[in-house]
């Protein structure tokens, strides 16, 4: 039985990634930091007698993200790594731009490096993204440096470090940054894909950015066009791509949305 983590997975388009994987036979760690939503969560998949395990962890938080890693250490190796966890904080400031890329972008650093071990070898990891992070939103100096083929996480760092200080500094604008730090947050998460994908190249395992699209979640709210088994079908094929050497070769290192790539 193939091994699926996702994370926060207690609601919303976690839950219901994780809904479907258990139901396509895969055994799945559903995650979050707070351990009621949890254990609820995973009790309501667990009526329906899939194979659902259940952990605290907090994407933002080193020891909690170790203390699951070491759990994960007797477990059979991961099939499928869903870095879904995220959030969009009210407000725009200095804290409220730090504290979003550290959850959206340094959260799924921090599981796919502590989780690299126990992936098997041709797993899926799959960076739940938004088109909001699409590189238009950023100035043509920014995409040029993001998209640099020769990108380095130091370098992606260095991004981050600079909007946080423009936001302080209130010329972000000026420094080529939109007034939305989930925008950056998500673009700096797709930079991180293609770097990965790019350390991936000649193995069987495979990185991808998914497009959930506008779903009605408790972040998107009542107006969105989508529903929830519409957003996650596409992170679930993600999830699921067969390994190379099938008749059709898995993508390494794209941006998808429904199944289909878009741009960066």
């Amino acid at each position: 039985m193939p091994v699926a983590v996702v994370t926060g997975a207690n609601r919303g388009l976690g839950f219901e990634t994780a809904h479907s994987l258990a139901r396509l036979g895969y055994r799945v760690w559903l995650t979050g930091r707070d351990l009621s939503s949890v254990t609820q969560a995973a009790a309501h998949l667990s009526s329906e007698r899939l194979d659902v395990q259940l952990a605290v962890l907090d994407v933002a938080a080193p020891a909690s993200i170790e203390a699951f890693a070491q759990r994960m250490s007797t477990e059979p190796s991961i099939a499928a790594l869903v870095n879904n966890a995220g959030s969009s904080l009210d407000g725009f400031d200095a804290n409220v731009a730090a504290a979003t890329l550290d959850n959206n972008y340094r959260g799924a650093v921090r599981v796919t490096n502590a989780l690299f071990g126990k992936l098997a070898s041709d797993a899926n990891i799959v960076m739940v993204s938004s088109g909001m992070g699409e590189l238009s939103n950023l100035s043509s100096a920014l995409q040029k440096r993001l998209l640099a083929d020769t990108l380095t996480l130091e370098q992606i760092e260095e991004v981050a470090s600079e909007f946080v200080s423009a936001v302080g500094r209130g010329n972000h604008r000026a420094a080529g940054f939109p007034s939305n730090a989930y925008s950056v947050s998500k673009a700096l998460l797709n930079a991180f894909t293609r770097v990965l994908a790019r350390s991936l190249a000649g193995s069987a395992r495979r990185v991808n950015a998914v497009c959930p699209g506008w779903v009605k979640t408790r972040m998107g709210g009542s107006a969105a066009p989508r529903s929830l088994e519409q957003g996650a079908s596409g992170i679930v094929w993600a999830a699921t791509l067969l390994p190379q050497g099938s008749a059709q070769p898995a993508p390494n290192g794209g941006f998808f949305r429904d199944a289909k790539a878009i741009p960066w």
